[in-house]
């Protein structure tokens, strides 16, 4: 009985500690998922793997998340662009920070 409630225990205390993380390594290639995905000529495994690397620097989860919907929805880097919003202006600067940076990184 005792051994049975410390496996129980360690079982709890152990999912306690990696459930947090499973979301957010999930996350964390959201760039890298949406490169591969994309029907761009030229992007290939390594390519979109670099870039990854480079957004895991520049941009927070929610900015690469934001950044990722780009390769499905042009438009909407366009309307980010153009935005008057506060917001949307300092995303616009992380993300041509980013955008440089791949550029000169991952040829």
């Amino acid at each position: 009985m005792r051994q049975t409630m410390r496996k129980i225990l360690i079982a709890a205390a152990l999912a306690a500690v990696t459930m947090p993380l499973a979301p957010a390594t999930l996350e964390a290639r959201a760039i890298e998922g949406a490169c591969n995905r994309s029907d761009r000529a030229g992007a290939s495994r390594a390519l979109c793997a670099c870039v990854q690397q480079v957004a895991n620097q520049h941009l927070t989860r929610a900015d690469q998340r934001q950044a990722a919907r780009f390769f499905s929805d042009p438009d909407r880097a366009q309307a980010t662009r153009v935005s008057r919003s506060d917001r949307d202006r300092a995303f616009w600067q992380r993300y041509r920070a980013f955008a440089d940076a791949a550029e000169g990184r991952c040829r």
